[in-house]
């Protein structure tokens, strides 16, 4: 069951400690070595390489900086729900400069620790992610899919990464080991950060509806929006709902729930088949289709979509 704001599990997931034990912190950098490898992340220098050097901002002052200009880029090249992004203006906004220029070089001597808390940490890492996809895109001229290079969505995910606090930060990174509790990609076995990982300590606690916050450049994706600490809960129900929305349907005549594919990726971070039924009978709007679950919940077959890899742009 969900807790009263998302939250599920505790601040280190058992299936971590689990992984961990069997298969050792050498394994998951030896893992971690060959996968970076074949994905070019190991050649691939972080896209905050060459921003020039400036003095840190306080850490609040920077996140709230991230989200304003995040907002900036919405205006100058998105659709207004998000869904839609024009590369080649945003590559040549003046939003972008100002975020190449400003962002990105605080990010360097950024130290994450210094929010306030869990939640002002969570929002800020949501729209980093959200941030770097957007400038990964452009930085690496992707122009039909992420999924794109040897290793498919592997290669931009790992290759896609900045500097923070000295350290080497790719998406994969801040998905699944700092958003996700250290539970790892579900397509690879064990935790994603050794122990030994300083950004081990940059884990948060796993709040499943981050997966309808996070954009992964993709068509199939949930919009870009911004997010703030004091209005998170709020937004991330907002977020869950509004993807729900969209993306559930109904066959009754099969009998079939049909969900997003990133349900059945994560399933275990709703907690399996039941979980999931629980989530979108909270989240989904109050109308036939959740009287359908709710009545036929024993019996209902849970089926996925395709999802659409395309990249999002006009």
């Amino acid at each position: 069951m969900l807790a009263g704001n998302g939250m599920i599990g505790s601040d280190v997931d058992p299936e971590e400690e689990y992984g961990r034990s069997r298969l050792g912190d050498a394994w998951i950098r030896s893992r971690e070595m060959v996968l970076n490898g074949l994905a070019g992340a190991l050649t691939t220098p972080v896209i905050n390489q060459s921003a020039f050097e400036m003095e840190a901002p306080a850490a609040e002052d920077l996140a709230a900086n991230l989200k304003m200009t995040l907002d900036d880029l919405k205006a100058s090249a998105m659709d207004e729900c998000g869904f839609v992004v024009n590369y080649a203006v945003l590559g040549n906004s003046p939003a972008y400069a100002v975020y190449q220029r400003e962002c990105q070089a605080a990010l360097r001597r950024f130290k994450p620790d210094a929010l306030p808390g869990e939640t002002a940490r969570r929002a800020f890492w949501i729209n980093l992610y959200n941030a770097l996809v957007l400038d990964a895109v452009i930085s690496f001229g992707v122009q039909r899919s992420v999924t794109e290079g040897v290793l498919g969505t592997f290669s931009f995910f790992r290759r896609a990464a900045y500097l923070v606090d000295g350290r080497r930060v790719s998406l994969e990174d801040i998905e699944h080991g700092i958003l996700r509790a250290n539970r790892g990609n579900p397509f690879v076995p064990g935790a994603h950060f050794t122990s030994t990982d300083p950004r081990w300590a940059w884990r948060l606690p796993l709040d499943p509806r981050l997966h309808f916050a996070l954009n992964c450049g993709g068509r199939s994706c949930p919009p870009i929006r911004t997010y703030m600490a004091e209005k998170l809960d709020q937004q991330l129900d907002l977020a869950a709902r509004a993807f729900l929305d969209v993306s559930v349907e109904i066959r009754p005549e099969k009998n079939q729930l049909w969900l997003s594919r990133i349900m059945q990726w994560y399933s275990r971070d709703f907690g399996g088949r039941e979980g999931i039924l629980d989530f979108v009978v909270r989240y989904l709007p109050d109308d036939e289709r959740r009287a359908y679950v709710i009545d036929n919940r024993a019996t209902i077959d849970l089926r996925h979509q395709k999802y659409d890899w395309r990249l999002n742009s006009f």
